[in-house]
C-alpha cells in the first residue's frame, strides 16, 4: 500500500500584493521588519497606496539584514507563514510596529493578532519551514543589485532617490507616464 503524498501549495512573497491587481505600476521593496527606516518607508508606502490607489500596486520582499538584525529573518518567516492564511499585510504592519519585540514566542503572538488561526504556527517558525522562500527573496535581491534597505524598484527600474512621500511620488507619476506612452492608440482603417 503507498503513501499519496500531500502536496501543498505555498503562496511565495513575490505573489503578495496590495493594492489593485491590474494596477499599471508595481511598487516593490526589498525590506527588513526590525530597521527603523523600512518602518518609515512603510509609511511612506501606506500613504501611496491611499494616494494612488488603483493605479499602485505594492510588493514587499524579504532582505533581512542579519548582520545587524539577528531577528529579521525569523521576522520575515512569520510573514510569509501569515501570508499561508491571506494575512500577509495585517502582519506586515504589526510587525513594523512590533519592531523592537520579534522573538520566536513573541511572533506567534502577532500572528494570532492578524488573525491567523494556524495551530502549526510555532512549529512551522521553529522550523523554518517558510526559511526558503525568505532566502529566496535574499538571492533575487542580491541577483538585482541590492545591498541595503530599503531599496524600491517602480516597474521593475531600481529607484535610487530618498524614501519619502515626494521622491517616491515622483517616480509613480514618472512610470505612470511611461505607462500611458505605451499604450496602443486604436487607428482607423
Amino acid at each position: 500500500m503507498a503513501f499519496k503524498k500531500e502536496v501543498v501549495e505555498i503562496i511565495e512573497p513575490r505573489d503578495v500584493f496590495v493594492g489593485d491587481i491590474n494596477a499599471p505600476v508595481t511598487l516593490e521593496e526589498f525590506g527588513e521588519y526590525e530597521s527603523e527606516v523600512c518602518a518609515k518607508a512603510n509609511e511612506v508606502v501606506k500613504q501611496l497606496l491611499e494616494e494612488y490607489e488603483g493605479k499602485v500596486r505594492f510588493n514587499f520582499r524579504h532582505f533581512p539584514m542579519t548582520n545587524i538584525h539577528q531577528r529579521s529573518l525569523k521576522a520575515g518567516e512569520a510573514a510569509v507563514a501569515t501570508a499561508q492564511d491571506g494575512k500577509f499585510w495585517e502582519m506586515h504592519n504589526i510587525l513594523f510596529a512590533n519592531r523592537r519585540n520579534l522573538g520566536t514566542t513573541s511572533l506567534k503572538l502577532h500572528s494570532r493578532e492578524a488573525g491567523v488561526q494556524n495551530k502549526r504556527f510555532l512549529d512551522e517558525l521553529v522550523n523554518a519551514t517558510y526559511g526558503w522562500q525568505v532566502q529566496g527573496d535574499m538571492r533575487e535581491g542580491i541577483n538585482r543589485g541590492v545591498k541595503d534597505v530599503p531599496t524600491f524598484f517602480v516597474n521593475g527600474e531600481r529607484f535610487t532617490g530618498k524614501v519619502t512621500y515626494d521622491e517616491l511620488s515622483k517616480a509613480v507619476e514618472a512610470a505612470l507616464k511611461k505607462v500611458k506612452k505605451k499604450v496602443p492608440t486604436k487607428v482607423k482603417s
